[in-house]
């Protein structure tokens, strides 16, 4: 009866979670072969706790429920295979037996020190993240595996007691000092009923597994190895070529039908512990967007809607009802327009969620298919559909800059044929008067260092990034595609550029449309001359900085210390860290088009990031994006601290020592 009991729940979870995995195939395709290492790779990291340690307390909890709960369920499998065999094959005897008993009762433990801990937690002491999504189902989540440790341990006491208490389970630490609790003459009666309802709170797991938020020991796994991708980490979802394509129904995403089935396998890989909320700089400044709540909200109208319906992803407020597919039943657009593409939601989830993607595959919906966006966006997509540029400026001003300098920039393909690489300056580094001085100081030290760079001048239009990643994914490929021709024209393979926005979408997306070069950052180019000796830094004056974090450049590139290497090869310079830096930078709220649309709620992001730079004591906040440039400098005015702290560009600290110029 035991063992059909057990086949029968586990034929039930089984049922279960099938039906989840023909939800998840209601989605686009997605492909997610080969890649073969990185899989096992990703997968082994979440196996071994190693993202969840990230937060070393609940890295360490996670890690005592889950390995002790593992080698107590491989222990009890090992038990009743040596009690299926034969007694000649039997091998839980003698020195093995007294190891096994040892290893069980401290994996016993651990893991209902883990549960213990567990419950402190999400009871006692739950982090903001976490007591804004506590529900009934976990506390009984917690009671039911408690239920298995104690009736585990209980049953071990009481075999031990009907069996005399023999001399060899000493080793069973646990259980054999429990078994002197247990009455001779009752001993059998209670192990039986201790046994039948050990057995009974493992059914109820069984069925608890599938149905509540506790899915995520088997989802969580599946989504990571199913995590790494061909697409680069730094390119949006590719679409099809709308100067092309003329009869596609939709663009983005609305529908359930309309995310990708990794997208929908994603809803139920959360495990609801918040930290993509705790590093949104959107949520921490008062703004709408949670980015937890995009794919708890999303995976709540696929369980919903499915056929047959399944449990959504925490248990939800009844009251609250879906009755299409229309995924803005339950998502606003305000949630979307504020975020700021940061991807920092995405590089702390444990379980490798993609939650950005979801964010602008709905933007890309709501501006192309409802028009329904953000009043002055609408100004930044007409200038760059006809002005080519966010700014509105007339392309013939792209060059301008060149007036500042005492030595001549040749334009491509009209004063030289060919150079080594294209300096790719950027809207802000062209139009912006602040960062045409980083422009300026750029292009001096390159002509310093002796390299053969050659610009577009006019011919340069907008990346398109602004318009993409506010999901006008119509201006973004008419920009691309044009760009893209020009550069083919003109036979260019290497590209220098200073803004990560503009480095990210060449180097990342224009390959989607043909366009294939080899990219490099303004930092990592300043970085190599300085190493090769042909860039010489002369000690300055003594001064501390701190140097900013790009999103587009870190968490997008992975360009963490070609940066830091250019401000700290200036002698007498301090560099200092900010508490939140590398992968766990803090955006400066530009990203994502943000720099052309109003902060209206909350507190503006640029001013949270000026006021952690500030607290520092740095003298001057290196940055190396021209929209961190703008949106600190503009931060630190507001503090009222811009006489006591400067921010600059890495460019031109460097141009200061190497070029014993005055600073800029």
């Amino acid at each position: 009866m035991f063992y059909i009991s057990v086949a029968g729940f586990l034929f039930l979870t089984f049922y279960l979670f099938s039906l989840r995995a023909k939800n998840w195939q209601r989605g686009q395709p997605d492909r997610r072969t080969g890649l073969w290492k990185e899989r096992v790779m990703a997968m082994g990291a979440g196996l071994r706790m190693q993202t969840l340690m990230r937060d070393r307390g609940a890295g360490l909890m996670h890690s005592m429920v889950y390995y002790g709960f593992l080698i107590l369920f491989l222990g009890t499998v090992t038990l009743e295979i040596d009690h299926l065999l034969p007694a000649d094959y039997k091998f839980l005897r003698d020195d093995f037996y007294r190891g096994y008993s040892f290893v069980l009762d401290a994996a016993a433990l651990v893991f209902l020190g883990g549960l213990a801990w567990a419950f402190v937690r999400r009871y006692g002491q739950a982090p903001e993240r976490l007591r804004t999504k506590t529900r009934p189902e976990d506390f009984w989540i917690l009671v039911t595996l408690a239920l298995i440790g104690i009736t585990g341990l209980a049953t071990e006491a009481a075999r031990i007691a009907v069996e005399n208490r023999p001399a060899h389970e000493v080793w069973s630490f646990v259980g054999y000092p429990l078994s002197q609790l247990v009455p001779d003459s009752s001993a059998a009666g209670i192990h039986q009923i201790i046994w039948v309802l050990h057995v009974v709170s493992f059914l109820a797991f069984l069925v608890v597994l599938p149905t509540t938020k506790l899915r995520h020991m088997v989802t969580s796994p599946v989504n990571m190895f199913l995590g790494p991708r061909e697409r680069p980490p730094g390119a949006m979802r590719e679409m099809p070529n709308l100067m092309e394509v003329e009869d596609i129904e939709t663009v983005g995403a609305s529908l359930v039908g309309e995310f990708t089935w990794k997208q929908l396998l994603d809803t139920d890989a959360c495990t609801v512990c918040g930290r993509c909320t705790s590093v949104c700089p959107a949520n921490a400044t008062g703004k709408p967007l949670d980015p937890r709540e995009i794919v708890l909200k999303l995976g709540e109208v696929a369980a919903r809607t499915a056929d047959p319906a399944v449990t959504p992803p925490v248990s939800v407020d009844q009251a609250i009802t879906v009755s299409a597919e229309n995924v803005f039943e339950r998502i606003t657009p305000e949630e979307l327009w504020a975020c700021t593409s940061c991807k920092a939601c995405d590089e702390i989830c444990p379980v490798d969620i993609e939650i950005l993607d979801k964010i602008l595959d709905m933007r890309r919906y709501l501006a192309l298919m409802e028009a329904d966006f953000p009043s002055e966006l609408g100004k930044a997509f007409l200038s760059m559909e006809n002005s080519s540029n966010p700014y509105g400026m007339a392309q013939a001003e792209r060059s301008s800059w060149t007036d500042k300098l005492d030595f001549d920039v040749p334009i491509l393909g009209q004063d030289v044929e060919s150079a080594e690489y294209l300096y790719w300056v950027g809207c802000a580094g062209s139009f912006d008067d602040r960062n045409q001085k980083v422009t300026v100081a750029t292009a001096r030290l390159l002509n310093e260092a002796g390299v053969s760079f050659a610009i577009l001048g006019p011919a340069e239009l907008c990346t398109g990034d602004p318009a993409r990643r506010s999901g006008n994914e119509f201006v973004f490929q008419m920009l691309a595609i044009q760009n893209i021709e020009t550069l083919e024209d003109r036979g260019v393979k290497k590209v220098i550029t200073q803004c990560p926005h503009c480095f990210n979408t060449l180097r990342n997306e224009y390959p989607q449309f043909g366009g294939n070069y080899e990219v490099i950052h303004h930092s990592q180019l300043l970085s190599e001359l300085v190493e090769m000796g042909l860039l010489q830094p002369k000690n300055g004056q003594s001064k501390t900085v701190t140097y900013h974090d790009s999103c587009y450049l870190g968490r997008y590139n992975g360009v963490y210390m070609a940066p830091r290497g250019v401000v700290a090869s200036i002698g007498g310079i301090n560099v200092v860290e900010m508490g939140r830096s590398g992968t766990r930078s803090f955006c400066c709220g530009a990203g994502g088009a943000q720099m052309w649309m109003e902060e209206r709620v909350g507190k503006k992001v640029s001013i949270d990031r000026a006021e952690e730079a500030v607290e520092t004591g740095a003298d001057e906040v290196a940055v190396a994006c021209p929209f961190c440039y703008i949106m600190l400098d503009d931060g630190v005015r507001e503090l009222g601290q811009e006489d006591a702290v400067a921010v600059r560009d890495i460019s031109m600290i460097l141009a200061d020592s190497v070029l014993d110029q005055e600073p800029s």
